[in-house]
Formats: C-alpha cells, structure tokens, sequence
C-alpha cells in the first residue's frame, strides 16, 4: 500500500507536475471563495473559561437585575464644568447621544436627583425631585453634593471637579443571554454525559441561531461605537473626551485584530521574500517557498470561513505563526534540493527532485507531527480560544506540510535545473564554530546549561499571572486613555458584584410565622424563640388606619408580596448588615467607588433625621418617586430571590491590585466579621471571570507543557525506538521552554492569554531543530561511524537548514512588534527568545549528549582498533 502512494505521488510529480499545481490552485480558489465570510471574534465569550459556572451565574444576576451594557464618556471642558457654557454643551451631547439607536437611556450629572442641594425632606422628593436643571439649583451645592454625598461621590465627578462622567445604558439583550444559556448548557451535558440524538440537532440549531444572533448583534454594536465616537468627535474642539466601556473595547478589539492580520501578514510575506533572496539569491527559491506559504494561508482562512471558525484576538497571529512554520519546511527542501544539485550536477531533475522528497520526508513528517502534538496540546487548556489556536495551528501544519512537498516538487519539475549555486563548501559555515566549540568546550556547554536550568528554575517559581487589563494596550490608543481617567477620576474600571441570599433558615422561620405556627405574643408566635435582637424582620404590623394616604397601597399587604416589607433586605437588620460591608469595601485601597442599599440607608437617615425603624423604610420608600428609586434601590435589590447586591468596582490602575486576594478578603470579612454563612455571599461580574481565565493560566501552562512533553517524548520514542534518542531530544527544548518562562519570572512578566502559548510553541517548533539534527547524524553515523565526525558533517549540512529557518523564525516573530496589542508583542518577543535558545541548545547541547550517550551504537573506528 505505501509502495503504491509513493508510485503514485512519483508520477503525479515528475509526469504530470503542471496537472498537479493545477488542482492546488483550484483547490485554493475554492475556498478562497469563503474569504468574504471571513469574522472576527473580539466578544468577551470568546476570552472566558470553557464550562464556567460562574459565567452563567454572571448572565443570570445580569438578567436578573436588568443590568445591560453601557458606554462611558468622560467629559472636560476647557471652561469651568458647571459654567453655563459647558452646562450646554453636555446637556446638547448627551441630546444627541440619546438617539443612538440601542442607547435606552443616559445618566449624568445633568439628570440625577439632587437629594442634598439643599437637603430635601421626604415630602419635598416625593412631590418633584430637583436636578441640576431645575431652574434656581445653586451649582455649587450641586457640585459638592456629586463630591461628597454617599450616592455620587467617586461616580459622576472627580476630586478636582473638572471631569464628569456620561453613562450611556444600553438595553439587556434578554434574547443574547437565553440562547448562550441554552447552548451552554447543551454543551455541558454533551462534555458530561452526551446527547440523544434530539438533543444533539437541538444543540447544531441553537448554536447557529446564536452564532447568527451575535454576528448580528456584533455589527450592530461596531456601528453604535462608531456613532458615539463620530458624535463625541463634534464636541472634542470644546472638551477632552475619552470612550470607555465593554462593547467599545469589543469593537476595537476587532479593529486591532484586523490591523494584526493585515499588518503582520504583509511583514511577514515581505520578510520571506527579503530573506530567501538573501539565502539562496535564486529567483525560483524566493518564489516557490513564498507561494507555497500562501496558498497555506489562503486555504486555511478560507477553510474557516467556509466553517464560520472565527479569530480571536489570541489566534490573531494565526497567519504569522502559519507563515513562518510553512517557511521552515520549505527551507529545509531547498536545502537538501541544493546540496543534492551541486554534489550531482549530472543528474536529471526528476532524480534531484525525488531523492530530496525522500530523503526530507521523513524528517519533515516528523517535525510536522511533533509541532502539531504541540499545538494540539492546547486543547487541555480550559480557556476556548487557547485550545481553538491549537486546533487552527494543528490543521494548518498539516496542509503547510501537504502544500511544501506539492507546490516545491511540481514547482522544480516545470524549471530547468540549470547550474547549481551551492558549491558544498562547508568549511567556513557559521554553524561549524558551534561543532567546534561542543568539541573543545564540551564540559563548558554542560555547565552552562545546568547554570541555565537551575536560574531558569528559580524564575519560573517567581511567574504570577496578575496583570493589569489596562497594560494590554498602547497608551496612545482610546482603550488606555479612556480607562486610566475613567480609573483615576470616577471611581475605578472593573466590576465586581457582591451578592447576598437570604439566610436560608431565616427564610424558614418566614414561612413557618406567615403559616401560623407555633405560640407567643400577638402578632409574632415566634416571639420567644426569635434569635434576634431587632425587631423581626418579616414581622406584620397593625393594619394602617383607614385614613392612613398609604393604607390603599400597604406595602405590608397581602396583596403585595413582593412589597418592601416582605424584603429581609430592606429591613434595619438586613441594611445594618449590607451597610457594614458596604463600608469595609470603601476601607480597601484597591476600592473605588462602591454602591449598594446602604447608600439608599444612609440617605434614608438623613432626611429622616436620625435612625430609621423598618416601618419608617418601608414608608420612605413607598413615597419616594420613581427617579430615585431607580438610583437608590431597584438596581440592587431582588426580592423575588431574596437577594441584595453590592456592586463594587476595582482599581485597575493600583499597582497593589490583587484580584483573587480582594475577593477572598472581602469573602473573609463577609462571614468572619459581618456573620453570614458562606452560601450566602457571591461574587460576580467582570473581575471574577477576568481573574477565573488568569487563575486558569497557571493550571493550562503546567497542563499543556506537561502534555506537550509528554506527546512529543512519546513521538520521538516511536520515531527513534530509543529512549535515551527521545530524552536528549527533548533536554533541550525543555531548556528553551525553562529559560524563557524563566525569564519572565525575573523580569517580572506575568502569563496572560497570550503568553501561555509560547511554551509550547516554543517546544512544537524548536523540536523541529532536534528531529532534523538527529535524523541526519543518524545517516551520518551510519557512513562514518565516529561520532565527532559525524558532530560535524551534521553541523556542516543540515545545521545550516537549522540555522536559515530559526534566523527567519525569530526575525519573522519580531514582526509581531508592531501590533497594537501587547500581549502580541510579548508573544513575538519572547516566542524569538525561546527560538534563539532552542537553536543554540541544538547546535550545543543536544550533540554533546550525543557524544556523551552514544545513543547510535559504537563507533566502527573503535571498533577496528580493537580488532
């Protein structure tokens, strides 16, 4: 069978090479057709961790609460911000902010009641609560009521008075939050326990109906950002305005991964033809590796269009990375093809082409199937975008693979050979003063590793994965400028939601009170056994009088279940116990501003004048008019769940931010302080699922790089049938891997999204180094039969193939400079660091071990002189 596909492939390439490239190019004209499907995938589902519980609690609190997404503008006049001039000009761009299509309303200074300017009795609120536009507000009061009162202070003014805030709230997208659901859960039960065949068509159906409902609903926010920023652009001759918000970074997350692609494919293609003109300075060897590496990048793209398999900004250097791996493949055909033409000038070109076909087959083979175990390593990971890159990589080896012995062979046939320019001399090559080194200083190399190792290992025990959002971008770009004033000014970035469920005992003792039981005073027949010291809180008081104005809306009746009244949270007990936590959480420097029904509490108590009892909150509340009930009470209470929420958000910009340390202290406090039972605090919102994928980080690295090990020493056994050949081709790339997390470590860099791959394909590509060094010192040694011989003939021939493709390797990686994105950076920096090492380690390193180990058999020199 395989004699017959090699007979085949013989004739396909050396008859019929034009017949061959034809259907390439057909083929890639196909699914080329599937570009103009091409998407993008910037949504904060794409950067979340597979089968997270608490995402699905984050959309259910959302849901539940009706908190939907929102934009935020920050506002700095040139004039004074409440002079009547900049007055007008917020009042006018918050008019014309209001009619973007999917804004359902906007929050500003402009608009909120004013409750302390100057203090209104209850009676006073209730009949027409005052703003800044009522006319005869004093301003200055206004502007200390949004500097000190608990309700404003760190939300809509800064320290210095001079920056406002402009909160766009756009509606819930109830039907976006069902469908992910549904999916979701499909998903889970297919992971767990699989689906019925129902099932599975149910789970196809609805993630296409979500797939479709979000691309829709992408498009439409990308339009609604670019509106907002249009309308802000009219008004930035008068004042400083930044943007900030989720779907504005969405939207230029999207922009960014665009520009990557688009920028470091066109560096990376212009790299490849600088580079090879420079190796090889033959037209033919520029332009057959260069449209080998393309047709893999147009099938590939065109592949996931056609599959609607989307780029996330982590596998946006998907067409990079793709490129310069298809680069080295085809480096090393041209190599062999080379020293082929100029050792055998006389052959005809069908020999040249098909003695190098065999000979680089299998070690290409083997480096194509070691480097896609490593990507495919990924998958273990829990963050969907990490293994996605993975799975993407792994393909696209596969057809970068296919293509180079397809597009080169077929290629070369339609070329006359003519003279060869690889005259085969070897002995000024750059990589024979590495042999040369390993052979005088051999003890040296072996130091110098374990000193590497053992520094690297300190390094890695120093690697965190706290980062800061913020330093993901440039500061010259609208994400970073927009988030630091949001951070320093108005109160801090990341959202954090605290929510409180009722005690579920408390909740029992309700229901036996309201069923009668049990014996006591009148009105309370749980008197003698109420553990505490206030006044029940679900306790009935007599029925109003008849001529009580509230007696027809009593928010105690039994008509009105969900009434105040009904809420442990709106009772003294529960408030003194949300307002202790409340006022920790603004005790904690990381805190910023912190909103909850305390500060409701706390203006309850000043307009009442003093301490409040649950009756009077329950009036209070009854009169208070709709705009501050939507300010002070309806966005954190549930009464329905019996549940409260404390919404919090972070400091990004504090360099002493600790994501999982502040929600285990303020999880501490919560029940070692405050006394609830732990199943009634948690936590939620944009921070939580933020720190789950870093603390997820952590647990993928050591699960990948063990994985990638792993695969690859179980490749390298199958290949080699030798343990000691697979252990001292994996020493050094795990040496790349350790010096380059190392290095991190020391300099302080923490894993992120991005950085968490760069092990492995670190290891997936500098393994490629070992496979063809020890593949070719194999043949060698069966010629020669000496070892240091044979160190250097390896070195003089294919250590130069190694030295081409990691020179291109690491230059093509620092193209990934130029992104937007630092992460992208780090990945391109770092990534040509572990390349460098692993390069360095293969020409050093890795044969000394073999001149240590002898991994080959004896040397027949030995042998003969022993005879």
């Amino acid at each position: 069978m395989f004699q017959t596909l090699v007979q085949f492939y013989q004739a396909i390439i050396t008859r019929h090479p034009r017949l061959t490239l034809a259907f390439v190019f057909a083929l890639a004209a196909g699914l080329a057709l599937g570009l103009p499907n091409f998407k993008l995938d910037a949504s904060s589902d794409s950067l979340t961790l597979e089968h997270d519980a608490d995402l699905d609690y984050f959309r259910e609190v959302y849901k539940r609460y009706q908190s939907g997404d929102f934009l935020v503008l920050t506002y700095k006049p040139q004039v004074d911000l409440f002079s009547d001039e900049s007055v007008d000009t917020l009042k006018a761009l918050r008019q014309d902010l209001l009619a973007v299509e999917g804004v359902v309303s906007a929050t500003s200074m402009l608009d909120v009641p004013l409750l302390y300017s100057p203090r209104q009795t209850l009676t006073e609120l209730a009949a027409a609560p005052r703003t800044l536009m009522t006319p005869g507000v004093d301003r200055q009061l206004a502007k200390q009521e949004f500097l000190t009162s608990p309700i404003y202070r760190d939300l809509l003014l800064s320290p210095d008075g001079q920056t406002t805030a402009l909160l766009l709230n756009l509606a819930v997208d109830n039907h976006f939050i069902d469908l992910v659901r549904q999916r979701d859960s499909l998903r889970l039960l297919r992971d767990t326990q699989g689906l019925t065949e129902e099932e599975a068509a149910e789970l196809e159906r609805v993630t296409r109906e979500f797939v479709d409902y979000r691309t829709a609903a992408t498009a439409r926010a990308h339009e609604r950002v670019a509106e907002v920023r249009a309308i802000a652009d009219t008004y930035r001759d008068r004042a400083e305005i930044f943007l900030g918000g989720v779907t504005m970074i969405t939207a230029d997350m999207i922009d960014f991964i665009r520009s990557d692609l688009v920028v470091f494919g066109t560096g990376v293609i212009l790299f490849i033809i600088a580079s090879l003109a420079f190796i090889f300075r033959q037209l033919r060897f520029v332009v057959l590796p260069l449209l080998t590496c393309v047709l893999t990048v147009v099938m590939m793209l065109g592949y996931l269009s056609w599959i609607d398999w989307r780029l996330t900004v982590i596998s946006s250097n998907f067409v990079a990375l793709l490129l310069i791996i298809s680069l080295a493949i085809t480096i090393h055909l041209v190599v062999r093809y080379r020293e082929y033409h100029a050792a055998n000038p006389h052959w005809p070109q069908s020999r040249l082409v098909m003695e190098t076909v065999r000979f680089m087959a299998r070690p290409c083979l083997y480096t194509a199937l070691t480097t896609m175990v490593a990507f495919v390593s990924l998958v273990v990971s829990d963050i969907r975008p990490v293994m996605d890159f993975g799975w993407m990589m792994s393909i696209g080896l596969f057809v970068a693979l296919v293509l180079s012995f397809l597009v080169i062979p077929a290629g070369l046939m339609l070329l006359p050979k003519g003279e060869p320019r690889d005259k085969g001399d070897t002995s000024h090559v750059l990589t024979l003063r590495f042999s040369r080194f390993t052979e005088r200083y051999g003890v040296a190399v072996l130091l110098i590793s374990v000193l590497a190792a053992v520094i690297s290992g300190v390094g890695v025990t120093k690697l965190e994965v706290e980062n800061r959002f913020i330093d993901y971008f440039r500061k010259d770009t609208e994400i970073y400028q927009g988030m630091l004033a949001i951070d320093q000014r108005l109160g801090g970035t990341t959202t954090l939601d605290i929510i409180l469920d009722v005690d579920p005992e408390l909740l029992l003792e309700k229901d036996k009170l309201y069923s009668g039981a049990g014996v006591g005073r009148v009105g309370d027949p749980f008197a003698e056994a109420d553990p505490f010291d206030e006044p029940d809180p679900f306790e009935r008081p007599e029925p109003l009088a008849q001529e009580d104005p509230f007696s027809e809306t009593d928010p105690f009746s039994e008509k009105n279940p969900d009434s105040p009244g009904s809420s442990y949270w709106f009772t003294r007990l529960g408030l003194d116990e949300v307002e202790q936590l409340h006022d920790y959480l603004e005790s904690l420097p990381e805190v910023g501003k912190v909103q909850s029904l305390a500060t409701a509490y706390k203006v309850g108590r000043d307009i009442n004048g003093g301490p409040l009892n649950d009756f009077e909150l329950a009036l209070i509340r009854q009169k208070l008019p709709a705009e501050v009930m939507d300010v002070l009470i309806a966005p954190y209470l549930s009464e329905s769940a019996n549940q409260t929420r404390i919404m919090l958000r972070a400091k990004e910009t504090d360099p002493n931010l600790r994501r999982q340390e502040l929600v285990e202290k303020i999880r501490h406090y919560a029940i070692e302080e405050v006394g609830f039972k732990p199943e009634q605090v948690n936590f939620t919102g944009l921070l939580v699922l933020y720190n789950n994928m870093l603390q997820s980080l952590f647990r993928s690295q050591i699960a990948t790089l063990g994985a990638v090990f792993l695969g690859i020493t179980a490749m390298f056994l199958v290949l080699f049938r030798s343990l000691t050949v697979a252990l001292i081709a994996i020493i050094p790339n795990m040496l790349a891997a350790a010096v380059v997390l190392g290095g991190m470590g020391l300099a302080g860099v923490p894993l992120d999204m991005m950085t968490i791959t760069i092990a492995a394909t670190a290891v997936g590509i500098g393994v490629d180094d070992a496979i063809h060094y020890l593949h070719r010192f194999r043949r060698e040694f069966a010629e020669v039969g000496d070892y240091m011989q044979c160190m250097h003939r390896a070195h003089a021939s294919i250590g130069r193939a190694m030295f081409y493709t990691s020179v291109t390797i690491i230059a093509g990686f620092s193209i990934l400079a130029l992104s937007e994105f630092i992460p992208s950076i780090y990945f391109g920096l770092l990534t040509g660091l572990a390349m460098l090492a692993a390069i360095v380690a293969s020409l050093t390193l890795l044969p000394k071990l073999i001149l240590l180990t002898k991994p080959f058999g004896r040397e027949r020199l030995a042998d003969a002189a022993l005879t």
